[in-house]
């Protein structure tokens, strides 16, 4: 046995199972379902119509395979063999079943790929779905391969652009709870039924005026966003796609923090919506309350901090905590910061503020560096607080006294304003933040204890909370207080209550060549023009006119 011969081997039976005798038969078996059309999905009427048609429909779809490499990986199959059995035992209960398989073929990991090989993604994503489909072929999967595309097919991205357009043509009507067409507002506006924002006839604005009032409205609109931007592959990605160092996982390449003009979706507006409608889903609890924190309803006060000539807004669910308000935060990325920053460092600043540079503008320019270098998730989860003093000072509207106004990355440009007034005594960050850097903490809750140390989190009667302006909540419960100082900002301009939401608006632009160019066209002013629905957008791009 163990001396194998050439003898041997030429004496081996004609019709011993070998692999290539298995791939024979697979073949073979593979012509006869493709030329009889088993796994064909008939219609009941057009091209694909195949007679009587089983009322028992049923639709399996698998994850669309990326096309960016040479081939399947032994990940693809293992998805795909469940769904294959699945799809084939209902199509043996007599159930008419559609199961086939696309392929996502624009994006990143595709135009990365053709960067590589030094040609067209075209060629490389038509190439490589070639090379797909002879694998899937082969392994035997029960596709009705007539019904298969690629999202780079013409015939499907219009469809997309379709969709695009049907969103950005239409604004969510608050009093209605619904989208209506952007038509009907145009005409809201011109009627004098809504006002436009500084009250002057709707046909009196200029046509970039016009666009730009709608464009607060519509559901998708053009806006300057915080992104991540990665030089390296020419695009913006993701937070899940940069690592704790700063660097894309695709490439390893640096990515920074950049505001860029984006196309947002105007999610924001169901927020409400898609709160309420929870409560009808028959959902486990737990995920349904996954997604009502990851929508974060928050009810508190807008409230307005001056500096200089220049207002600060902030977003707090605990107005009551005011009085222990020390000091105010931005995030590195906020408008204001350049308005704010000083050129040179107030008299007495202390050492630990200054960042070790000569003026507050080397200390703001260096740490946004350093922070546009690092992912949100990173800046939240960071132990270490850190921070640079702007040379500003802000006053706290309720107490009357000037407050350092800091940069710091543990503030996200993404919730609330993107500015936060910091009370020590009763947030832990906040508390971190202040003892690093020498500044006061106040207690505005009082603790169960008189040597309580540390920040105190929970209810309590409010203490050192008055002011001779007509406030005073001292000994109020947190939601008494919280209510009577609303009151007071609004009753003396401060503030205003209002609802925050952790839900932002989505982002969905990436900067990238290969992809669905949306269908929107500038003219010499940069009014935007949605293309009609005919207009083949995207094949232009394909072929450079538009690239």
């Amino acid at each position: 046995m163990s001396e194998a011969t050439g003898e041997q081997t030429q004496d081996v039976p004609p019709f011993r199972y070998t692999a290539a005798l298995a791939n024979e038969i697979e073949r073979r078996w593979q012509d006869r379902w493709e030329r009889e059309g088993v796994y064909h999905a008939p219609n009941p009427v057009g091209d694909l119509a195949e007679g009587e048609v089983p009322g028992d429909k049923l639709f399996v779809q698998d994850m669309f395979p990326y096309p960016s490499g040479k081939g399947l990986h032994v990940g693809h199959p293992l998805g795909y063999l469940g769904t294959d059995t699945y799809a084939r035992y209902h199509r043996m209960l007599g159930r008419n079943v559609l199961h086939t398989l696309g392929f996502d073929a624009f994006g990143l990991p595709a135009e990365q790929y053709a960067v590589q090989t030094g040609t067209h993604p075209r060629v490389t994503t038509e190439q490589n779905i070639s090379i797909m489909k002879r694998q899937l072929r082969a392994l035997g999967l029960g596709h009705d391969q007539r019904r298969s595309f690629a999202t780079t097919d013409p015939d499907y991205y219009r469809w997309t652009q379709w969709i695009f357009l049907q969103i950005y043509n239409a604004w969510y009507d608050k009093s209605q709870q619904r989208a209506r067409p952007i038509s009907e507002l145009i005409e809201e506006f011109r009627s004098g039924k809504r006002s436009t924002p500084d009250g002057r006839p709707w046909d009196e604005l200029s046509k970039a005026e016009q666009q730009e009032v709608l464009a607060g409205y519509r559901l998708a609109y053009l806006a300057e966003a915080p992104v991540n931007w990665c030089p390296g592959l020419g695009t913006v990605v993701a937070n899940e796609e940069v690592t704790a160092e700063g660097r894309s996982e695709r490439g390893n390449f640096p990515v920074f923090r950049k505001n860029l003009k984006q196309w947002m979706m105007r999610i924001t507006a169901y927020a409400d919506r898609l709160l309420d409608d929870l409560d009808r889903l028959d959902w486990p609890e737990k995920v349904k309350t996954m997604q009502r924190n990851w929508i974060g309803r928050s009810h508190g006060a807008n409230v307005y901090f001056r500096s200089g000539e220049h207002t600060i807004e902030v977003f707090t669910t605990r107005p009551d905590t005011l009085f222990g308000a020390t000091y105010m935060a931005l995030a590195p990325e906020h408008p204001l910061v350049d308005e704010l920053v000083t050129d040179a460092w107030p008299e007495g600043t202390d050492e630990r503020w200054t960042g070790g540079k000569a003026t507050p503008k080397e200390a703001v320019a260096e740490y946004r560096l350093a922070t546009s270098q690092r992912s949100e998730l990173d800046r939240q989860e960071a132990k270490e607080k850190t921070g640079v003093f702007t040379g500003a000072y802000a006053t706290n509207p309720v107490n009357g006294k000037q407050i350092p106004v800091f940069i710091a990355d543990y503030v996200l440009m993404g919730y609330g304003t993107g500015a936060i007034m910091a009370v020590p005594g009763q947030d832990t960050r906040d508390w971190e933040f202040a003892e690093k850097f020498g500044l006061p903490i106040i207690r505005t809750v009082q603790p169960p204890t008189e040597d309580f140390s540390g920040p105190y989190l929970d209810d309590g009667p409010a203490i050192n909370s008055a002011n001779d302006s007509g406030l005073d909540i001292n000994g109020l419960g947190v939601e008494e207080a919280k209510k009577k100082v609303i009151a007071w900002l609004e009753d003396t301009g401060h503030g205003q209550g209002t609802v925050q939401y952790k839900l932002r608006d989505w982002l969905f632009a990436r900067q990238r060549y290969w992809g669905e160019p949306f269908p929107i066209v500038y003219d010499e002013n940069g009014i935007a023009y949605p293309l009609p629905g005919e207009q083949p957008v995207a094949q232009l791009v394909l072929h450079g006119a538009l690239a």
